[in-house]
């Protein structure tokens, strides 16, 4: 024991010896020096290292912007004569261009984002032409892997581009997205959904366990008149829903799209329901489309 204690108390005297030193030499001011010209040699260090990677960031960059310009002149030349000189798909897939390119990852987004923008504006063969390269040419592949994305910003642009394309195959795929808790991601689901199958498309919400938010029922109606969606039968299913925000979408899309057809649905509703602030927006609803 007193062995012990010996070893512990010279321990203990050798650290305030140390400690002692390393004030002396603190107190001498000696280690200045070093210390700045150290830190200086840091600093410069640093700085050179960050202004290689924003020179090497920015040349980058100015590269991606001049190859984005040539690959667009080269999309816009190729889709040009896909549309409007009759160009068949195989003969467009033979182009010099286009073989070269095919497999470049920029160049595939770039005839990607063409081809979307250009379908959006047109209609009957043309988008039907624009359709099939899209699918043949094999850039739905690369809106498929984007779908498959854990990223919720990136798998939106995939259901963006395949609705847009009308892949309806991927309707079942999207209606199980659409339930996702992230709300940009929800709502570009289901305006997907509209796009793709009009009223089939937010049918399944009957069964939805959460509350849809405003700005969501917002969209949902959006997406209704921007779609121009004719075929309306099935709203009236979203009024007996035993979720009440659903029930509120199925009367908002009712008195948004003028659905005088689904009047018996809305007062058979404000008739049997016991909540009294549905019963309120049916009575208002049924006074809207009778005006």
């Amino acid at each position: 024991m007193n062995t012990e204690t010996g070893l512990a108390h010279s321990l203990l005297l050798l650290n305030v010896f140390d400690m002692k030193e390393v004030w002396e030499f603190y107190k001498s001011g000696v280690w200045v020096q070093s210390f700045l010209i150290v830190s200086i040699g840091v600093f410069i260090a640093v700085c050179f290292i960050l202004y290689l990677l924003i020179i090497t960031s920015r040349s980058r960059n100015i590269k991606k912007e001049r190859r984005t310009i040539e690959y667009e002149i080269i999309t816009e030349k190729i889709i040009f004569a896909l549309i409007f000189q009759e160009t068949t798909i195989a003969e467009t897939k033979e182009d010099i261009d286009f073989k070269r390119l095919i497999n470049n990852t920029l160049f595939r987004q770039v005839m990607t984002k063409s081809i979307i923008n250009l379908h959006k504006n047109y209609e009957g063969i043309y988008a039907k032409r624009l359709e099939q390269f899209y699918k043949k040419s094999g850039l739905i592949k690369d809106s498929f892997k984007k779908l498959r994305s854990s990223k919720w910003e990136i798998k939106c642009k995939g259901i963006t581009e395949l609705a847009e394309m009308n892949i309806t195959k991927v309707f079942d795929s999207i209606i199980t997205i659409s339930k996702a808790q992230n709300k940009t991601l929800k709502i570009t689901a289901l305006n997907a959904c509209i796009k793709l199958a009009g009223v089939k498309g937010i049918v399944h919400l009957t069964e939805h366990s959460y509350p849809i938010d405003d700005w969501t029922q917002v969209n949902i109606i959006n997406a209704f008149k921007k779609h121009d969606i004719g075929d309306t039968e099935g709203v009236e299913f979203l009024l007996e829903s035993q979720n009440t925000t659903v029930v509120t979408l199925g009367l908002k899309l009712i008195r948004e799209l003028k659905l005088t057809q689904k009047m018996p649905f809305v007062a058979h509703l404000s008739d049997t329901t016991p909540n009294a602030v549905l019963k309120y927006e049916a009575q208002h609803v049924l006074q809207t489309l009778r005006a």
